[in-house]
């Protein structure tokens, strides 16, 4: 049976032809373009960080803001509060494109995530270009060794490495990369079902060393306070956040949850 995941992960494929026969210039590009900011940046406070996200539509939520206008809004959240951006830069299932990241990454001064289905190295240089800080990359979506590769090539361009996991099984995959973060996904990307009671034990499994991001389904300062009481160190907020009418004022609301430590959690 094609899962959702399954149709996003093929659309992205074959869209990438076009790219691969480029991968030298674009490696080359991306290796001589100026440093990127700091991702771990964003989480050295004691309070949970906050990456807002700028994001117009999904499938599981459907239409979100579909004229959202991505530098004022990146703008907002930083003036809010965030501590970084997260920028939906997938086009077919959630509108989204590299110069949504460009224009965000040349307008704020937080670190910016490519948040994407990244199964290539060139999808990587594009990100370096457009000016991520970091990327996302999803165990679910990728095997073993392409999880090494891609982690691997992601660093040696100094881009962070948000490595999401949605079951404890995946975490061990994820921790053989040393990422700096790892991102902790209520919603299962098979059938688009959010859990947030099932990240619980997820979290507390995360090492003390690494920063743990609890995501999707999260909305308000109660789940941002309920996550951070399993250990989260940061929370990723998208939908709640792209169709807020105040996006300055609802991340403000999110910010100044104490950080607790996992092995207390």
């Amino acid at each position: 049976m094609t899962t959702p995941l399954d149709e996003i992960l093929e659309t992205t494929r074959r869209g990438l032809a076009p790219l691969r026969a480029r991968a030298r210039e674009l490696a080359a590009a991306a290796r001589a373009a100026p440093p990127p900011r700091s991702w771990l940046a964003a989480f050295t406070e004691r309070d949970v960080a906050v990456v807002a996200e700028v994001k117009r539509r999904s499938p599981s939520a459907g239409v979100i803001a579909p004229h959202l206008d991505p530098a004022r809004r990146a703008a907002a959240y930083v003036a809010g509060g965030a501590r970084a951006v997260s920028v939906l830069t997938e086009p077919a299932f959630f509108d989204g494109s590299l110069a949504d990241l460009r224009c965000v990454a040349n307008v704020v001064n937080a670190p910016v995530l490519r948040k994407d289905f990244i199964v290539d190295p060139v999808q990587l240089y594009e990100a370096r270009l457009a000016g991520a800080s970091a990327v996302l990359l999803i165990v679910r979506a990728l095997d073993p060794s392409q999880l090494v590769e891609l982690a691997g090539e992601a660093a040696s361009l100094g881009l962070g490495r948000l490595v999401e996991v949605h079951e404890a099984h995946e975490l061990e995959w994820a921790m053989r990369v040393e990422p700096e973060t790892v991102g902790v996904n209520s919603r299962d990307l098979r059938t688009l079902e959010v859990d947030v009671a099932g990240t619980r034990e997820v979290l507390r499994l995360v090492p003390p060393g690494v920063v743990a991001v609890a995501e999707s389904g999260l909305g308000g300062r109660r789940d941002v306070e309920r996550v951070a009481a399993w250990g989260a160190d940061a929370v990723l907020v998208g939908t709640a956040l792209s169709r807020d009418g105040a996006p300055e004022r609802a991340v403000r609301s999110l910010c100044g949850v104490p950080r607790r430590r996992r092995d207390a959690a």
